[in-house]
């Protein structure tokens, strides 16, 4: 196999040649066909998590074929299609595994962060934590909805049912769950780089119903605002841009620290959540959600050889939609 590798944070992904990997008990190996660059890439590469388990494999949007099944698998077949998401393993006994919310066990593993994730030619995956994909879509298509299009489902979840949703940061996350607010029949408000007028535009062809920067204040109030971009100073205009009783939800698993603000934003009973994982059940809605859908993802492609200029497009924020890397 081959793969991008990390060797030391903040490097260049290195082109590495290893040793074909077998499954073992409750695992399956997949061979790589699409994976999406996620931020969380980004913040993975710049050392912004801890501890990661280096050197790594990057990338937790995957989509691929099974090649090789390990002992105790059922369910899943060679040939197969299938997703891999940023979950990768949990421990099964704390009382989170325990009480049905896995997202938040205390021993996890994370692929592209603590386990080898996509950005090669195969993974090894634990059976229990990828998903079934079918036959519809291209593999390119898919690979984002196994992040920006999970967590986005799972922060919308979080924000409730109000009518007027507002997108901070409109990018990969942001682009995926404009459509589902739009087929829910809801209002989508897209908040970007203060001047970044492409991608404005590009939410509302998307079908925004107003697109501006990040520091004004929409023409509505908000019912609930989700926040994907990692910036901690973007936390108090989102709570002064929702009603009371509205919710700001912090999408994102890295964020820059938040400042100070004044009480009287949080008060009236408005509510900071964060998003942290997600759970199978998140997973299994959503999937079966999108062919109702009919999500279109925007996607930019890369040679698997190209992941460096891919992560630097992203950062730069060269596009709109998402990132592709395909071997």
């Amino acid at each position: 196999m081959h793969a991008m590798v990390l060797k030391t944070p903040g490097s260049a992904l290195e082109w590495t040649e290893l040793p074909d990997r077998q499954p073992g008990q409750g695992q399956i190996r997949i061979k790589v066909t699409a994976c999406g660059v996620c931020r969380t890439d980004l913040h993975v590469v710049d050392g912004e998590l801890p501890d990661p388990h280096l050197p790594i494999i990057p990338g937790h949007e995957i989509v691929g074929r099974i090649d090789a099944i390990g002992p105790g698998v059922i369910g899943l077949s060679i040939g197969e299609r299938v997703g891999v998401p940023w979950l990768g393993h949990t421990c099964g006994v704390c009382p989170y595994c325990i009480g049905h919310r896995e997202n938040l066990c205390d021993r996890p593993l994370f692929t592209g962060y603590t386990l080898d994730g996509g950005f090669a030619t195969s993974v090894i995956a634990e059976a229990h934590y990828v998903f079934p994909l079918g036959e519809a879509g291209s593999d390119e298509s898919l690979a984002p909805l196994l992040c920006a299009g999970l967590i986005g489902w799972r922060a919308l979840v979080m924000g409730g049912e109000g009518e007027r949703v507002g997108l901070y940061g409109f990018g990969a996350a942001a682009h995926i769950l404009a459509q589902v607010v739009k087929w829910q029949d809801r209002s989508v408000y897209a908040f970007t780089r203060p001047g970044d007028t492409a991608t404005q535009d590009f939410a509302r062809q998307l079908g925004a119903t107003w697109a501006g920067n990040a520091d004004q204040s929409p023409p509505d109030l908000l019912d609930v605002a989700i926040i994907f971009a990692p910036v901690g100073a973007l936390v108090p205009l989102a709570l002064k841009a929702v009603r009371k009783g509205g919710r700001v939800v912090c999408a994102g698993i890295h964020m820059s620290d938040i400042p100070s603000f004044p009480y009287a934003l949080l008060w009236e009973e408005r509510a900071l959540l964060s998003v942290a994982n997600l759970t199978r059940r998140d997973g299994l809605d959503f999937l079966q959600l999108v062919p109702k859908i009919g999500i279109v993802t925007r996607t930019h492609r890369y040679p698997l050889t190209d992941a460096n200029q891919a992560l630097a497009d992203l950062r730069a924020g060269r596009f709109e939609g998402a990132a592709v890397l395909v071997p």
